[in-house]
């Protein structure tokens, strides 16, 4: 038998903490290994437990889903737990906060309860993350906010497939998709992937597509910057 993924709740809205709860108690293999109510507790819950991911609040009382984030990313006792984060508002700067705190991905609240399932399975797997509409948000945000970018030339060297490669990442595409895109396997993909965090020394697939955007290497139209 499958050991369930085990994950803590972090909320400060103790119906809709109560709720997640519900969810993952009731899914075969998921386990709620411990909830808190603010940040200063979540760290505490978190170092106890030790959970492959938590689902993590981004405005909460006393501390918040940021620093908390922070603290237990820093921890090397946690160093296997997973992060997403949780947010009412949409993307803003809370939410960029937590990604670069080293968070893995975001949730709307509002998410649909089997895609929150999968968004679970797929931190604690370390694949994609992102869904596609999420991305859009992602895109969105640098769309209205344009970063400041730089010269591609200053980035590390990519070949074109790596290239390829990181569009479709911050696409928000998981490995199996760009595999399809690209006709190539998906373990191929993979490897890419691999290369790409090394290369752009991104914590995360998250990281990944900020970092794309940011950069200046794809712009919120999709295509890539020229050089």
């Amino acid at each position: 038998m499958t050991t369930p993924l085990r994950v803590v709740v972090v909320d400060d809205q103790e119906l809709v903490r109560a709720g997640f709860v519900a969810l993952l108690s009731a899914t075969p293999d998921l386990e709620v290994a411990g909830e808190a109510g603010q940040g200063e507790e979540a760290v505490r819950v978190v170092r106890a437990t030790r959970p492959d991911v938590v689902l993590m609040d981004v405005r909460m009382p006393v501390l918040d889903g940021i620093e908390a984030t922070r603290r237990i990313t820093a921890d090397p006792a946690c160093a296997q737990t997973k992060i997403v984060v949780l947010t009412t508002f949409g993307l803003d700067e809370y939410v960029f906060g937590a990604l670069r705190a080293g968070a893995v991905g975001f949730l709307l609240k509002d998410t649909p309860p089997a895609e929150l399932l999968r968004a679970v399975r797929v931190a604690a797997d370390g694949d994609a993350l992102l869904s596609p509409s999420i991305a859009r948000r992602l895109i969105e945000a640098f769309a209205v906010t344009p970063p400041t970018a730089v010269d591609i030339g200053d980035l590390p060297e990519l070949t074109e497939r790596e290239a390829d490669v990181l569009r479709l990442v911050a696409q928000g595409l998981s490995n199996a998709d760009i595999a399809e895109r690209l006709y190539i396997g998906a373990a191929t993909v993979k490897t890419y992937v691999s290369r790409l965090l090394t290369k752009l020394d991104a914590a995360t697939r998250v990281h990944l597509v900020i970092h794309a955007y940011e950069s200046g290497l794809v712009t919120p139209g999709g295509e890539r910057r020229p050089a």
